[in-house]
């Protein structure tokens, strides 16, 4: 099997989703403990339970995390999809390293600023890029 050149950004975007999944732990487990959540008797909830107990800019690493495991599983079907066709054209390339680019640049504005209107613009961008790539892999899959 040869190299496939879209390997490089869905590796990139899980290397990235592990570096903001230390970010959310390095930042959240001291925030627990100095608002002294109890960590042996707590039972049920979910982590946007923490909202109500931790301070936003901790919580903001973790929503951010929450949000690469969302959004980012088109990318990567969309990836495979396109590699299964031998559909790696520089357009889908580009698009793919792209739309990574664009969702660390998506990441750092959420997990330290969080500031919507940058944010959001950096997200559609990331959007337009998703959408190219999974039109390619809709024509790929059509011819």
């Amino acid at each position: 099997m040869g190299h496939h050149p879209l390997v490089g950004p869905v590796v990139a975007l899980l290397a990235w989703s592990i570096v903001m999944l230390i970010w959310v732990y390095t930042t959240r487990i001291p925030a627990m403990v100095a608002a002294g959540v109890d960590l042996k008797n707590r039972v049920g909830g979910g982590g946007s339970d923490l909202d109500k107990v931790l301070p936003p800019k901790v919580q903001w690493k973790s929503h951010n995390y929450n949000h690469l495991m969302e959004q980012p599983t088109l990318f990567y079907a969309a990836c495979f999809a396109l590699m299964a066709l031998a559909a790696e054209t520089p357009a889908a390339i580009y698009a793919a390293w792209g739309y990574v680019g664009l969702r660390v640049v998506h990441s750092l504005i959420q997990s330290i600023s969080n500031r919507i209107r940058y944010r959001f613009l950096v997200f559609m961008l990331a959007s337009l890029c998703l959408i190219l790539l999974v039109g390619l892999a809709v024509i790929a899959a059509l011819r």
